[in-house]
Parts: structure tokens; sequence; C-alpha cells
């Protein structure tokens, strides 16, 4: 039985129409998406009876397809067609870190189109400094500071915007922004600071 599997929307494809069109919604999600499910599981095979020699090659194609598997899971729970205003203590850290809602979306944005080819831009819980953080995330799986627990990301890859898009980062920037689901992100940043309270660090 497969390991992973590739979790249902938790919205209809046509739900964030027109930001997100049916069809890009649909392309990604049981095609790009699925792919990464597919092969995180047909590398995970492989690790029985593998070699030293072979060893690198292989944790490094796990490492891309899985995390390209679990940065698209948490990406669809990024985004919803009922988008609401952090609250509480959520609200109080984005104010404190980069002074307005607003602000963390640009500074997320600007991850975004400044990537140098595919990747992400995430917002973390930093634990140890005990802040959010944004990072720019390479491909799937390079440049995330090591115990950052993400808690929102975007998908930089033209995959996730080109059919609507084509290569105007910006265009999708400025839609995705209108989708995010911060209500979602807070109850992730409150789990992420429950973690560090526990010792969890």
């Amino acid at each position: 039985m497969p390991t992973y599997t590739l979790p249902e929307l938790p919205y209809a494809y046509d739900a964030l129409a027109p930001l997100v069109s049916t069809e890009q919604l649909e392309l990604h999600h049981t095609k790009h998406h699925a792919a990464y499910v597919k092969q995180a599981n047909v590398l995970l095979d492989r690790f029985d009876g593998v070699t030293a020699e072979d060893l690198p090659a292989l944790t490094r194609a796990f490492a891309f397809h899985l995390s390209g598997h679990v940065l698209h899971s948490l990406f669809w729970e990024s985004l919803t067609p009922d988008q609401h205003a952090p609250t509480g203590g959520f609200a109080t850290e984005i104010e404190r870190t980069f002074g307005s809602t607003e602000a963390l979306t640009t500074t997320l944005g600007s991850a975004v189109t400044s990537l140098m080819g595919s990747g992400w831009a995430a917002l973390g819980w930093e634990p140890r400094a005990g802040r959010l953080v944004v990072a720019q995330l390479h491909d799937h799986q390079d440049n995330l500071p090591g115990g950052v627990v993400p808690i929102l990301v975007i998908d930089g890859w033209e995959h996730a915007f080109y059919l609507d898009h084509r290569n105007d980062k910006q265009a999708w920037v400025d839609a995705v922004g209108e989708l995010l689901d911060w209500e979602a992100a807070g109850h992730r940043f409150e789990q992420a600071r429950a973690g560090e309270r526990a010792g969890v660090r």
C-alpha cells in the first residue's frame, strides 16, 4: 500500500475562481501534486537494500519529491475562498514582526517574485528566536532554516500559475494574496508556539 496519498482539497476546484481558475487548480492538484506523491512512494521503496554508493542520489531525490508533497499539502490549506484577517496572538505577532498583515503579504510576495528559478515563500515560526520569519525555499527542499515550522506557504513554481498568468509572477502574487487563509495559519501558529512552550525546540 502507498505510504503517501494525495489529499483532497478543502474546497471545490472552482472555489478560488477567478483568482485561481478551475482549470489551473485542478491541473495543479491532480497532475503536479499527484506526481510528487507517486514518485515519493516509488523512491521510498528503493531504500530497501540501497547501496552506500546509491544512497546520496536516492536521498536527494526522495527529499525533493516528499517535500513537494508536504509543501503542496500545506499550500492547499494556506488558501481559502473566505479570507479573514489574522486575530489574537497571531495578529499581535505579525504586527510586532512585520508591522501589518499587508506588509507581511508584501514580504511573502517579494520572496516569490525574487526567486531565481523555482521555489516557495514560507511564513514560519522560529522557536529559538521566538519569532515569525519569512523564508525563500529553492525547489521544494532547500533553504528552510533548521527548526523553523512552516505555517503558511505560497507556491512560486510556474506550474502554479502559468495557465492564468503566463510568466507574470507579480500577477500571481497579487491574486494569491487575496486568498491566504490567515485563520488556518493562526491555528498552526498557536500549535507551533505550544510546541515551543512544551520544550520542543
